[in-house]
């Protein structure tokens, strides 16, 4: 994007200073302001009106892209959530959500109350286009308009935020759950108006569990509260979803079973999730990878210490550790299984100091993680935890990790019923 072309074409336009609109529309596009809808801004401010570039075009919502400037659209509002963020320097108010018609969904954003719920059909005259998160959002500012239609939308999608955990993504907002505090943890961070105590931990329903904070610390957000939450929007913390309470976030009793059980599922699922606080997967471990077995770590950082050195500390005094890498298979996919200490003894057989000996009698580190892969190459293992994916890969650190007691025959009998043969 030329910004110095845009801020030349404002200027000349306006009648004034290039380098005083520039500055303008970089404070805009900083906060992803679409650049047309922050050309109007600057337009409005200097009193140069607020036409756009081009008329807005009438699309369908899977036609849009994150290329398609100005829209109008037609649609059904399936959810409805408010959030403060800063934005130039002062609170703002913002409310967000999905929209759908027929031919798809897509979120948007809304820097003031139009006054539209869920189940309302909208025509959205004049809405921004932007990138968010990898898709296109919809930006609805000053410059757009909202019309009630009386005639309502038919949409094959869910009216309303109500979800199970198991259910919920990142980028979900307008949302609301059920579930169980079964982990709070009291803190105390640096927030954007100093000092803040926030709640944080771990909620549970009967599909499964996902880490929560409450910005709010609210009082009745205490281990073992079965609640309601109405207006959470979950983001990526880790890896994986985390759910977040606001200050418009309603809180109410409720009754929650929780399984005990986390959700079973191949590994191609769990992977093409994107991320799982809690799942389990069954499958055949086919390599112990490299870094396997004994270690050192960084006594600072607890990072991995190659010949001593940290990435982030230099040269350091490491500290020993035990730990398996395992890339397991069921046939769907693969992901990497990370076993801590703990767990790397009860495969070993064995404690760190054990393994520590175990070294220097055959005057090798490797024959820790040799004697750890004649352990499990090869077995099927069930193996429970939470499932991150990244650039690197997926990585699924273990919080259990056992041999499966699955019967193989009875398995194969059961996929020779399902394909009928």
């Amino acid at each position: 994007m030329d910004i110095d072309a845009h801020a030349e074409e404002l200027a000349s336009a306006l009648g004034e200073d290039k380098e005083e609109v520039k500055r303008d529309l970089e404070n805009l596009l900083e906060y992803s302001v679409p650049i047309d809808e922050a050309k109007q801004s600057v337009r409005r401010k200097y009193g140069g009106g607020g036409g756009g570039d081009a008329s807005p075009t009438t699309v369908d919502i899977g036609d849009i892209t994150a290329d398609s400037g100005n829209v109008t659209v037609t649609a059904r509002v399936l959810t409805v959530g408010k959030r403060s963020i800063r934005y130039q320097g002062d609170d703002t108010v913002i409310r967000e959500g999905e929209l759908a018609d027929e031919t798809g969904v897509v979120s948007y954003t809304a820097w003031q109350d139009f006054g539209f719920e869920p189940g309302d059909t909208v025509t959205i005259g004049n809405a921004g286009v932007r990138e968010w998160e990898g898709e296109p959002e919809l930006n609805i500012g000053e410059s757009s308009s909202v019309a009630l239609e009386s005639e309502a939308l038919d949409v094959p999608y869910e009216v309303g935020g109500d979800r199970d955990l198991v259910e919920l993504e990142a980028g979900d907002r307008g949302r609301t759950v059920e579930a169980k505090v079964l982990e709070l943890e009291q803190r105390t961070i640096d927030g954007r108006d100093g000092e803040t105590t926030i709640h944080s931990g771990v909620l549970g329903d009967e599909s499964g569990r996902l880490p929560f904070t409450d910005w709010q610390a609210r009082p009745e957000v205490t281990e073992g509260a079965e609640l309601r939450m109405e207006d959470v929007y979950v983001r990526e913390f880790r890896g994986v979803p985390s759910v977040n309470l606001t200050e418009f976030t309603e809180v109410s009793p409720a009754s929650v079973e929780v399984s005990d059980d986390a959700p079973r599922v191949t590994i191609d699922e769990a992977v093409s999730s994107g991320g799982m606080y809690d799942v389990e997967v069954l499958g055949n471990v086919i390599e112990v990878r490299d870094g396997s077995g004994l270690i050192e770590r960084c006594p600072d950082c607890g990072r991995l210490v190659q010949n001593g050195q940290c990435r982030s500390h230099g040269q350091v005094d490491p500290e020993d550790d035990l730990r398996v890498k395992a890339i397991l298979d069921d046939g769907t996919a693969t992901v990497t299984a990370i076993l801590d200490r703990d767990l790397t003894e009860e495969v070993y057989g064995g404690t760190l100091d054990d393994a520590l000996e175990a070294a220097r009698d055959a005057m090798s580190r490797e024959v820790v993680a040799d004697d750890i892969a004649e352990q499990l190459v090869g077995r099927e293992f069930r193996v429970r935890g939470h499932l991150s994916v990244d650039e690197y890969g997926a990585n699924l650190d273990a919080s259990e990790f056992d041999l499966s007691a699955d019967d193989p025959a009875a398995r194969a009998r059961a996929v020779l019923t399902e394909v009928g043969a």
